[in-house]
């Protein structure tokens, strides 16, 4: 099996809605993926399909080369944390931590209670009584030592501070490192986590517009600011993603790669071109201009 996702022309409406259309993309295993994009785009709908908690309205979908529907095989081979993760009020920690050491294989109970050293958390305190971030650390403890071969995090720090997000990313690479495994993280933190991703995924208006290997998107876009006259002449023919008129100058975002000739041309146009992030990016191809069209960077 060279997949460990395959989804094709998937679909997904409720009812007049349509939250994912005609969406296919293939997981690789032993890597970090990133699926992003805007609240609503459907990136929860899809990781609910993956882990059979909706079914798909048409298209196809194989996890580990079957259907994730009632098939044990797969979801005892995954493992979900999601943003609103309820648990049992009467929980305490504690037992949210025995319970989970049932429910996966590979389950490392020594480094859970390590990571629960690392985040601080009161053992014996309720679930019910944990603020949100704590909550979400729970979680994230869950989704790490678990050692699922395909682990699924959707927004799982949200109420956590910088100190502890940084902790998460640390211990997620660091086991990581060890202990090889799928791993697809959704988040809107795009600058937070881009370091850490091998191939993203975005997500705009239930489509995928973005599917490429995170090394070749980084870099892979730029800013160029300048008077109009002179940015038309640089970007005549080039991918274009944003424009911003600021009084007499032009600020322009372009996709593609600076090689030689364009610093070239740049430096006799009087312009200096400066780098986008991800997420800067990100922000220009999920606008209303661009609508939902797949790019190619």
């Amino acid at each position: 099996m060279s997949h460990v996702v395959e989804v094709n022309n998937l679909t997904k409406s409720f009812r007049k809605v349509t939250a994912v259309q005609d969406v296919s993309f293939s997981i690789e295993p032993n890597k970090i993926y990133g699926m992003l994009g805007r609240n609503g785009a459907g990136k929860t709908t899809i990781m609910h399909m993956l882990t059979a908690q909706q079914f798909e309205t048409s298209g196809e979908v194989r996890v580990f080369g079957e259907h994730p529907y009632e098939n044990q095989r797969v979801l005892g081979q995954i493992c979900f944390i999601k943003e609103s993760q309820r648990y049992p009020d009467a929980y305490r920690i504690l037992d949210v931590l025995d319970v989970a050491g049932l429910m996966y294989p590979n389950w490392d109970r020594e480094y859970a209670h390590d990571l629960v050293n690392d985040f601080q958390l009161p053992l014996k305190r309720r679930m019910k009584k944990l603020s949100r971030g704590m909550r979400s650390a729970v979680g994230i403890i869950i989704g790490l030592a678990s050692r699922a071969p395909l682990t699924i995090f959707d927004e799982p720090y949200l109420g956590l501070d910088a100190v502890a997000r940084t902790l998460f990313y640390d211990r997620l690479l660091e086991d990581y490192s060890v202990h090889p495994r799928t791993v697809i993280l959704s988040t809107h933190l795009i600058d937070e986590i881009s370091e850490i991703l091998e191939h993203v995924m975005l997500i705009d208006k239930g489509r995928l517009i973005v599917d490429e290997d995170a090394d070749k998107l980084r870099g892979s876009a730029f800013t160029i600011a300048g008077h109009k006259d002179r940015i038309e002449a640089f970007t005549a023919g080039r991918k274009v993603i944003a424009q911003t008129p600021l009084g007499a100058l032009v600020s322009a975002t372009v996709i593609g790669d600076m090689n030689s000739d364009d610093r070239k041309q740049a430096e006799s146009l009087g312009l200096e071109p400066t780098p986008v992030s991800l997420q800067q990016m990100f922000v220009h191809l999920t606008n209303e201009k661009t609508n939902g069209k797949t790019v190619t960077v």
